[in-house]
């Protein structure tokens, strides 16, 4: 029930508010896409800290590039 959850809530952020702002994820697949892979792969609570660590690295510091899900 988490897992669906949190993947309806990615989900309608990738449709609804993404297409709003500008892009500026670092990584390839983005942030989001990255979220809901590692959830759909993982379950909701590995899957939910690895998207937290990928989010956390995502700033202006980091050089990015492609950074599949294990």
């Amino acid at each position: 029930m988490l897992r669906w959850t949190a993947l309806k809530l990615i989900r309608f952020y990738q449709v609804a508010v993404s297409p709003w702002t500008p892009p500026s994820c670092r990584f390839v697949p983005t942030c989001s896409q990255y979220g809901y892979e590692a959830i759909s792969k993982h379950g909701f609570f590995k899957g939910g800290v690895m998207t937290a660590w990928r989010i956390l690295r995502c700033n202006p510091w980091t050089l990015g590039g492609y950074d599949p899900v294990p």
